[in-house]
């Protein structure tokens, strides 16, 4: 299996490395991130292995992409790391309009790749995709693997790659490629027109490598089979989490938290970001006196996860946000069950429309009320099943409505999980694991 990053905090790919394992296959789970040397360690009987990606200040490729800048190759900058690192750390006005000087030459960059190399112009417009060859690469070669399951796009070329060398040699290899996300949709960390453009020629160019493909809703399903052309629908594995576990001694979320049982505690588990929607809980808050909020988040120091903090403080409710680390994923929906309510407050976004996203299924399994914004696939299933409140994506005074009707009759909200009807027996990791060895299964059948 190859990830682009440091496996820890990936819970959709640790837990389908470990149940591989757990299913007899031998399992080499191989990641790549900006480490100082190369990390090991095993996940139930599968080998974890972190490989370091090249030092982009030694290889003075892709600067940009790096450090969030955007500035690689503006013309009379290229190479004058001092100029940009000065930049990105002054940041403000300075930063603000180096990136627009740069935006329109991305934009003509992108043309002129895409006209004369059409889907290869990633080569030029984001030569970085090369670190996870040169890292992962060589070690996959070493391994020789009888199938190769490559997760999210920038690993997909990697694979690909890999199975040709394979191939060539003589051994039959398949590819499993794992769609975690809708990449047009997806929302660049950086403001670089490069990108966007350069990712889907990458993905294009090996998509056919695939021998078959894996995703995380129907919805998104649909959407490979329509953007690619593929030959066979995606297997859906829903981001589920773990309904059988060996953790036995779970923190409690309430009491890390100090607060008694009759205090109506929201909770909030996952990555932050703007378009996370966080602020629209923190500016409803003053509309719902007594309720805590709970943001268990992978940093708790980290620069937003401050800022919403002092938003909090402007609006006289910090004494009632309080911002844990994360637990271990087969912890996590005990450390949940605590809560009165789990919240998926996201903006509009491609990606954020399509998916039943991993805190939906822990929030779930925690047997708590969602109150979720009216993103598309999210919402839809909140009302069919009963199991929480929509309210209109930011906009603090519908969120603060949901959120007084949920603890107005909790029990309503939690009959949901329960009975003949009860979602969540097809809601775990277990019943996604067996669907995916059973795809493992038939790819590497001899056929008779």
């Amino acid at each position: 299996m190859l990830v682009d990053n440091a496996v820890e905090g990936d819970s959709r790919v640790q837990k389908t490395a470990r149940s591989a394992a757990d299913a007899g296959w031998h399992v080499t789970l191989i990641g790549c991130a900006h480490v100082d040397a190369e990390r090991r360690w095993r996940l139930g009987d599968a080998e974890v292995r972190v490989l370091p990606l090249a030092a982009v200040a030694a290889s003075g490729r892709d600067a940009g992409s790096r450090d969030g800048s955007g500035l690689r190759g503006v013309s009379g900058l290229r190479g004058v790391s001092g100029l940009r690192a000065r930049l990105v750390a002054r940041g403000g006005l300075p930063l603000r309009a180096a990136r627009l000087a740069r935006r329109p030459v991305e934009h003509a960059e992108a043309r002129f790749w895409r006209a004369r190399l059409r889907d290869g112009a990633w080569r030029r417009l984001e030569p970085g995709l090369w670190d996870y060859e040169r890292a992962a690469g060589p070690v996959v070669d070493d391994l020789r693997p009888d199938l190769i399951h490559a997760h999210d796009f920038r690993m997909l070329g990697v694979a690909a790659r890999a199975v040709d060398r394979a191939r060539a040699a003589g051994r039959d290899v398949k590819l499993v490629w794992d769609a975690h996300e809708w990449l047009p949709g997806a929302r660049p960390r950086r403001d670089n027109a490069r990108w966007l453009p350069a990712h889907l020629g990458y993905v294009r160019e090996y998509v056919g490598h695939a021998d078959a493909v894996v995703t995380v809703s129907d919805t998104l399903a649909d959407l490979l089979v329509r953007d690619h052309a593929l030959p066979e629908r995606p297997t859906v594995i829903l981001n589920a989490p773990i309904a059988a576990t060996t953790e036995t001694s779970a923190p409690d979320l309430r009491k890390r938290c100090g607060l008694p049982p009759d205090t109506p505690l929201l909770v909030y588990s996952g990555a932050m970001a703007v378009q996370r929607g966080v602020d629209t809980v923190v500016e409803a808050l003053p509309l719902l006196p007594g309720v805590h909020l709970a943001l268990v988040v992978a940093a708790p120091a980290a620069a937003y996860v401050r800022q919403v903090v002092a938003r909090a403080d402007r609006h006289g409710v910090g004494d009632r946000v309080h911002v844990l680390p994360y637990v271990p994923h087969r912890q996590l929906v005990a450390f949940l069950a605590t809560a009165d309510i789990g919240l998926i407050p996201l903006h509009h976004w491609p990606n954020h429309e399509i998916a039943l996203i991993t805190k939906f299924f822990e929030y779930a399994h925690a047997r708590l009320p969602i109150v979720v914004s009216d993103v598309r696939t999210m919402a839809e299933t909140v009302r069919a099943t009963g199991q929480g409140e929509v309210f209109r994506a930011r906009d603090a005074a519908d969120l603060a409505r949901a959120v007084r009707a949920v603890l107005a009759d909790p029990a309503r909200y939690r009959a949901a999980y329960e009975g003949e009807d009860s979602p969540l027996p097809g809601w775990t990791w277990e019943a996604q694991a067996e669907r995916l060895d059973a795809l493992y299964r038939r790819l590497l059948t001899p056929i008779r």
